[in-house]
């Protein structure tokens, strides 16, 4: 056993390597060309990482539990002669690497999807206009019976309506330059957790049409026919695929998805792990949240306040404009310098909506910003078969 194996960064290889090998640390900080609190500080995460799996042999520990999984507990028998004889090692998921394993999986395999052949764009267009289509909380895979809830729903049904309320929206676009598909969160009801319909943070069971496999072709193919309808029309395309409450990881692949399949194309894909998004569109700054990190009202504050995007936030003499879904019904907040808006769903009615007493309009939106004037048109439209 060694600590290699558990190290994170090459330099922590090249240091613990070295360690190994019998050198002292003010040796290794200068084979290295490094301060030796820096040798230290490396030694000492690598140490961490080792303990959380259960290798540490100053403590008897020696038997690490598998990538994915962090030590929860050891009990060690010793015996007359303060020996170790018998150890229980227990050990609970770790969530966080799980999570980085699976996108790592992720970009291995869509290294072997082709990509889409090039299109070629639109002749005129108007170079000021970035025109955003939102859609959010569409839960592909849901079920909603009209007996008891007022909408029928299915992945069927969800699969007409997205590509419906695509065509009706990309319609009602003025001749923009840029079109930005703001998938916003939930556009997945599951996350298939052991294939079950239940919600990735407390296990509730959900209304489920179909299988996650089935799910999981039905959401690949409309949104690649949604970025390919875009590409018509735009002559460049943004994407946002945005972490939702109920879609956690699988917003994660499915934005994969689409990066890799138009790679080399005219399609940008906003791919971040941080839940919250931004884009500047000349002096015009977007934002977006799924919401359910942050209340509408304080959104404006994150925005303004995170390190990473101050300096898109100065820029925006246009005006700041952040988008939010998670409640399926509509609100404006202006304040702080931001208009916080946040988006209705065209998904159907939910028993858990219907039994609760909650209604809203379904639609969706498509807003055109300028880049020099902000907001200057927009248009609802309504879900249709």
């Amino acid at each position: 056993m060694s600590l290699l194996q558990f190290c994170k960064t090459e330099r922590q290889k090249a240091v613990i390597s070295r360690v190994e090998k019998g050198m002292s640390q003010r040796a290794i900080a200068k084979d290295l060309g490094l301060t030796k609190s820096t040798i230290v500080g490396h030694v000492d995460a690598v140490k961490s990482n080792a303990v959380k799996q259960g290798y540490s042999p100053e403590h008897d520990y020696l038997h690490p539990v598998p990538d994915g999984f962090v030590l929860k507990g050891i009990s060690t028998l010793y015996n007359d002669e303060g020996k170790p004889v018998s150890q229980w090692v227990k050990s609970q998921t770790d969530k966080e690497r799980q999570l980085e394993m699976l996108v790592e999986r992720m970009e291995q395999s869509l290294d072997a999807v082709p990509p889409f052949k090039p299109t070629k764009p639109p002749k005129k267009s108007d170079d000021r206009l970035l025109s955003l289509l939102t859609i959010t909380d569409f839960h592909v895979g849901s079920a909603c019976w009209e007996a008891e809830t007022g909408d029928n729903f299915d992945t069927k049904i969800a699969a007409e309506i997205f590509l419906n309320a695509m065509h009706d929206m990309l319609a009602a676009c003025p001749n923009s330059k840029t079109g930005m598909l703001n998938i916003l969160g939930d556009f997945i009801h599951f996350d298939g957790i052991n294939l079950q319909p239940v919600t990735s943070g407390g296990g509730h069971i959900l209304d489920a049409d179909t299988r996650y496999t089935k799910i999981v072709d039905v959401a690949m193919s409309i949104v690649r026919e949604a970025v390919k309808m875009m590409l018509a029309r735009f002559e460049r395309v943004v994407v946002v695929v945005a972490e939702g409450n109920h879609d956690i990881s699988s917003s994660v692949w499915l934005r994969k998805y689409i990066k890799h399949l138009f790679e080399g194309s005219r399609v940008e894909v906003i791919d971040n792990p941080f839940p919250y998004y931004a884009y500047l569109h000349g002096n015009c700054m977007l934002g977006f949240h799924h919401g359910h990190k942050m209340k509408l009202a304080n959104l404006h504050k994150l925005f303004a306040s995170e390190p990473r995007f101050r300096e898109m936030w100065g820029q925006a003499s246009a005006g700041v404009y952040i988008h939010m879904g998670h409640y399926h019904h509509e609100r404006v907040i202006e304040d702080g310098g931001a208009i916080a808006e946040m988006h209705p769903s065209l998904t159907g009615r939910s028993s858990y909506e219907a039994r609760g007493g909650w209604m809203s309009q379904r639609g969706a939106k498509v807003i055109t910003y300028d880049k020099l004037e902000g907001e200057v048109h927009r248009t609802t439209i309504r879900p249709r078969m």
